[in-house]
């Protein structure tokens, strides 16, 4: 009897993996949903993330086929659909079940750690609804539903906004959050509510031909907020360590590859300007100076301007919304005659064009020389308030190619012509993943039906020029 109830305990313990745990603590879920996001935005594996081609800031060397826009080969779009379905939204679902039925946990810090949780997921939802336009929303998360249907996506970004509000409000400096779990913070709550106010600006300036009195409320209560210096950025820290460094080093020097060099319509444009940033963004190509490759085609390598060394490090962090990008956001909204934000349009413009300048490593004398050209300053330069703002936010926003693809697509600055060879216009989104044609045909045909065609030249719906 012994024997045999001792030999049963034994064979119950074989049964359990001691080295696995029972269920994966919120803490880490949501520092994987954080990683897993900035990779999929900051990748420049053309399996992933093409965002700097899109936006003509790279051009490819052997292969130009994504600079041609050949999203299909690759199936591009369905592998960042699925990163960030199944990678991000998943983690930070189960993260939020977790804190809930942690009865032991404080209140306050289960509070905290709820809203980010939210603010993570009005981000992530975002890019996924200004990729690809009406989306799984409602019925996502539900995993017994295999077949979810779509929402519309104006409907859908109206309640993120609504989500991030809340989540914003119910954040508390006092109270402690994830701690060091939190990469893009380490559990800084004051920090947080300041980046929640400068991505609803963010989101509703995306907006804003679409729904200008809103708009208009929404970012002059959120600019008082908002990002006020350099030392609000949410920048995400890469390692010098494997496997979290800097997924360009991966791409770029790990890999051995030599893909990408920089498009002649950066360059060009540049180097017309004379821009201090450029021994920053590139190399110098053989026999000095800087040189772009034409964009869409096939480029020596070595003839060209290669990627920055900066770029090149292990560590080399990632932004997800910075200083600049928000001071861009405030001169726009004096344009657009959103009385409610203080300051002239002039000046967020030219501490945005200095801010960039400084981040990258140049210094305030060079910010000055550059701003003082014609072509730059904010009262001689031309193409109206979306010409000025959306030339220098572009150059501003170089290595963060989502939000410069989406600003190209809302400003229409600068002036980006499809290469001789390539496939469609400019991509304004990406088509749906072939896996939800596949799998979920009936919600698919209906989704592309309701959106005006599942083609890259159909127009989200705040995409009104």
């Amino acid at each position: 009897m012994v024997l045999t109830a001792s030999c049963t305990k034994n064979l119950t313990d074989l049964n359990q993996n001691s080295k696995k745990p029972a269920a994966v603590v919120a803490p880490t879920l949501f520092a994987n949903a954080e990683l897993n996001i900035t990779n999929a935005l900051t990748s420049t594996s053309v399996n992933v993330n093409i965002f700097r081609l899109l936006a003509q800031y790279w051009t490819e060397t052997t292969y130009p086929d994504e600079s041609q826009y050949d999203l299909s080969t690759r199936n591009i779009p369905q592998e960042f659909w699925h990163r960030l379905y199944r990678d991000v939204l998943n983690d930070l679902n189960e993260a939020k079940k977790v804190i809930n039925e942690d009865a032991t946990l404080d209140a306050a810090v289960k509070k905290n750690q709820l809203a980010q949780i939210e603010i993570v997921t009005v981000y992530t939802y975002n890019v996924i609804l200004n990729t690809f336009g009406n989306i799984p929303y409602t019925d996502a998360m539900d995993i017994d539903n295999l077949s979810p249907k779509y929402d519309d996506a104006k409907t859908v970004y109206l309640d993120l906004l609504a989500r991030l509000d809340a989540a914003n409000a119910n954040l508390d400096p006092a109270a402690a959050s994830f701690g060091t779990s939190d990469i893009l913070y380490k559990g800084d709550v004051a920090s947080w509510k300041k980046m929640a106010s400068s991505l609803k600006m963010r989101m509703w300036m995306v907006i804003a031909d679409d729904e200008p009195a809103k708009a208009k409320a929404g970012i002059e209560q959120a600019s008082p907020n908002a990002f006020t210096s350099a030392a609000d950025n949410a920048s995400f820290p890469y390692s010098t360590v494997p496997p979290n460094t800097n997924p360009l080093w991966v791409d770029l020097v790990q890999s051995g590859r030599l893909d990408f060099v920089g498009a002649n319509t950066l360059v060009d444009t540049m180097n017309a300007l004379s821009d201090p940033r450029r021994p920053f963004f590139f190399g110098e190509a053989a026999g000095g100076g800087f040189k772009g490759g034409i964009y869409g085609t096939s480029n020596d390598y070595s003839a060209f301007s290669p990627v920055g060394d900066l770029l090149r490090k292990k560590d080399f962090p990632s932004i997800w919304i910075d200083y600049t990008e928000v001071e861009f956001l405030r001169a726009e909204a004096i344009e657009r005659g959103m009385t409610g934000v203080a300051g002239t349009a002039a000046t967020h413009y030219t501490n945005a064009v200095t801010a960039s300048i400084i981040s990258w490593g140049g210094t305030d004398a060079q910010a000055a020389a550059y701003l003082a050209q014609p072509q730059v300053a904010y009262a001689t330069a031309t193409g109206g308030y979306k010409g000025k703002i959306g030339v220098q936010k572009w150059l501003a926003l170089y290595n963060r190619g989502f939000e410069a693809w989406t600003e190209w697509r809302r400003l229409d600055f600068p002036k980006l012509v499809k290469p001789e060879e390539a496939q469609s216009e400019i991509p304004l989104r990406y088509p749906y993943p072939v896996s939800e044609q596949n799998l979920n045909q009936v919600n698919y045909d209906a989704a592309a039906k309701a959106i005006g065609g599942d083609v890259v030249t159909t127009k989200l719906f705040w995409d009104k020029f």
